[in-house]
């Protein structure tokens, strides 16, 4: 049986596993993002001290990989849900960088780990941020500053962008759906806590739940739970 459609705001995290369909991969599968990369030489800011070179090429190829992808069922799901309920109603939080769910039609997604698609300065990240579509050219540097751009991601030791307004929406939820996401790691791992604190139901969609403290488990992949879950919202 599927959830009951929530009276008010939900709130949506979505991790890897949402665009695992798209191929996109995960982090620590078998043939996952890391597989055959050290992630202190290509996602944290002492490796993209040492070479940054290298880091641009992960990245490029991150990008590469990116620009091919199509969102699937469950980013379309989602984007049909916020686009029916207002994203006053439906807020989608997201640790990929991939841009999928505004490919398939989102209209506000909260991105906690930033963007493959955009570039920020390496000395102050408030600095105006620069868009790139393909491999990124290391002449391009900050317009107010002259600092070399960096990806604009969030990497290793530092801390998620847009944590405020999350916390804000986490504490006025009804519900908190996560979508395809570990469950593991800080600060987002705490976000279901949060949310239950709050009074909202708590759903997991997951094909290996996490063993988190969710009220409702739908256990399997988010590209085939997503679109029956939102039918069955929508048409309530």
């Amino acid at each position: 049986m599927l959830p009951e459609p929530p009276p008010g705001k939900i709130v949506v995290l979505s991790g890897a596993g949402l665009s695992a369909a798209s191929g996109i991969p995960t982090f620590r599968d078998e043939n996952g993002l890391w597989a055959g990369h050290d992630m202190d030489e290509v996602a944290t800011p002492d490796g993209w001290a040492r070479d940054a070179a290298r880091v641009r090429r992960f990245y490029d190829e991150r990008r590469r990989a990116a620009a091919v992808a199509q969102p699937n069922p469950g980013h379309r799901a989602l984007a049909r849900l916020q686009e029916t309920w207002g994203p006053g109603r439906v807020v989608l939080v997201t640790q990929n960088i991939d841009g999928l769910l505004q490919q398939a039609g989102a209209h506000e997604v909260i991105e906690m780990h930033g963007s493959l698609w955009r570039l920020q300065c390496e000395s102050d990240p408030r600095h105006p941020r620069h868009p790139v579509h393909g491999a990124q050219d290391p002449s391009v540097h900050c317009d107010w500053c002259h600092a070399r751009l960096r990806p604009a991601v969030v990497w290793f030791g530092e801390m998620p962008q847009h944590m405020d307004r999350i916390y804000t929406e986490l504490m006025g939820a009804d519900a908190f759906v996560a979508v395809g996401t570990s469950g593991v790691v800080y600060p987002a791992a705490g976000f279901v806590q949060i949310a239950r604190q709050a009074g909202a139901r708590c759903i997991e969609v997951n094909p290996r739940p996490s063993g988190g403290p969710f009220d409702e488990i739908l256990a399997e992949g988010s590209e085939e739970a997503l679109p029956k879950l939102v039918d069955a919202w929508l048409a309530d």
